[in-house]
């Protein structure tokens, strides 16, 4: 049974720094491309950052320099820093694990998300 589970979400002034997990279940990180997605009211989702199951990591450039994605494969984690957040980084915030370990664009499992706020 695969399972996301996200937590860290908070309400934060512009400037400040959260950093979000991702606990997975049923399968390993470690052979599959993972990621972190948000979506803010009105706004398809976007892909903040991935991480290949050979630790390659692409992020958007929005968040360039502000947010890093690793990994954790013995603890099972996915975890997002997120520094000198702004307004615009407001959203709900998801997990999602890719179909094969690179990442092709292609999602097989989501987690049910945390709330961010930046204002």
């Amino acid at each position: 049974h695969v399972q996301l589970v996200e937590s860290g979400g908070d309400s934060v002034q512009p400037g400040g720094s959260l950093r979000l997990s991702c606990v997975a279940s049923g399968f390993p990180v470690s052979s599959y491309c993972m990621a972190w997605f948000r979506q803010a009211p009105g706004i398809e989702r976007e892909e903040v950052a991935a991480i290949s199951s050979a630790g390659r990591t692409t992020s958007a450039d929005a968040v360039k320099g502000r947010f890093t994605l690793s990994k954790d494969n013995a603890k099972n984690t996915l975890t997002l820093q997120m520094n000198s957040l702004k307004p615009e980084d407001t959203g709900m915030y998801y997990c999602a694990r890719g179909t094969v370990p690179y990442c092709n664009g292609r999602w097989g499992n989501w987690g049910q998300g945390t709330q961010v706020t930046v204002s």
